[in-house]
């Protein structure tokens, strides 16, 4: 079998875009599917090695997000690839430039298509004060994805969501976790020190993207209700973003690392006692499982990923979503109890645990197949899982 896959982030660029697909890319290569990946030309240079065919187009750097790379449309050299070394199914991860020409490019050689629903490009239109516009890129997203014969989404909420907007052949496909790398063993005594926390310290972890759309005033207003409530209290932010200049003038006492991955990352994790993410944006949030795997209880709003994998009060607090004063006083009270932060914790690992990518590429695979087996009309949506 060969899989075309086309998107407009990839490794090492740090993204949950680029995470998820590296995970399925690297499931795909053990099941020896043959790849194709169609993606911008990287910063660094480099081909991927999992891949038959890396096809790189002339990069953009988003307006205003200057780190973040759209590719060009390129449609003779998709037309000219296809032709010569027709995939079966084409998975399209963007709805950027790039992946609205491959969508054309496959509809026209009649190569089956699978679209994933990664970003809430619409809800990113009103954190960056186009609110006028969220409602025009929504129907833009709703027109890419009923041309394909199917689109994956990471939750049955999302997917309830996109079907009641519109959006038809909807199904489910989680994400999984690295439980041997994110695990409790990874924590860090010396990190720590390095941090300022005594053994009695709290250390409250956010990781994400520092911009607009990630509620960065929220986390803000939490961290400085933290620290009035507990003076001894460590804050340590992982990632980095068009705010992170800003959140260094609000928070000065904060301890900012810069985007981590690997074995790092998951000594950062681990080496904290909760974790906050307030974001209202994301379709998943890998960071979620991610720290819970660590053993850290987490504050989320009730939805994406937190909405799947936390019981309120069990494994950390899990909020209503148009609550901001409840997200503040959880995230106080959850810090003020160690018994509570530390129940939670143990109960957030063995909720993750078990969820491994393995299970997660094998239900790709199986849509994917389906995909180039069926018509569009013989797929159900949403209920798939």
């Amino acid at each position: 079998m060969r899989v075309a896959l086309v998107s407009e982030t990839w490794a090492p660029e740090i993204n949950g875009v680029a995470h998820t697909l590296g995970h399925l890319a690297h499931y795909l290569a053990t099941r020896h599917v043959n790849l194709q990946l169609v993606r911008p030309r990287p910063r660094q240079g480099g081909r991927e090695g999992r891949a038959e065919r890396d096809m790189q187009v002339r990069a953009f750097s988003l307006p205003g997000y200057p780190d973040v790379n759209i590719g060009s449309p390129a449609w003779r050299r998709l037309t000219r690839l296809w032709q010569e070394s027709r995939p079966d199914i084409v998975y399209i991860a963007t709805e950027g430039p790039l992946g609205w020409a491959a969508l054309s490019t496959a509809r026209h050689l009649s190569i089956p298509v699978v679209g994933g629903f990664h970003t809430n490009f619409d809800q990113y239109a009103a954190s960056y004060h186009l609110r006028w516009a969220s409602s025009i890129v929504g129907a833009g997203l709703r027109y890419f994805h009923n041309r394909c014969q199917m689109t994956l989404v990471p939750t049955r909420a999302q997917a309830e969501r996109l079907y009641q907007r519109g959006f038809q052949r909807v199904n489910v496909l989680g994400r999984g976790i690295d439980a041997q790398r994110f695990s409790p063993e990874r924590r860090d005594a010396q990190l720590r020190n390095q941090w300022g926390a005594d053994k009695g310290d709290p250390v409250v972890l956010y990781a994400g993207r520092l911009a607009a759309e990630k509620n960065m005033p929220l986390l803000t207003r939490t961290l400085r209700a933290l620290q009035e409530a507990h003076p001894t209290l460590r804050t340590v932010l992982v990632g980095d973003g068009p705010e992170r200049q800003h959140l260094k003038r609000q928070l000065p006492r904060a301890i900012f690392t810069g985007f981590l991955s690997g074995e790092n990352l998951a000594r950062h994790y681990a080496s904290a006692d909760m974790f906050l993410f307030p974001s209202h944006s994301e379709t998943y949030g890998n960071v979620v499982p991610e720290a819970m795997a660590s053993g850290l209880p987490v504050v989320a709003f009730d939805q994406a990923a937190a909405s799947e994998l936390i019981e309120d009060g069990h494994e950390g607090r899990l909020i209503d979503a148009t609550d901001d004063d409840a997200f503040v006083h959880a995230a106080v009270e959850l810090c003020l109890n160690s018994d509570t932060r530390i129940h939670a914790g143990i109960a957030a690992r063995e909720k993750v645990a078990d969820q491994g990518w393995h299970i997660i590429g094998e239900r790709f695979l199986t849509y994917l197949i389906m995909a180039t087996q069926e018509s569009p009309h013989a797929i159900s949506s949403p209920g798939h899982v």
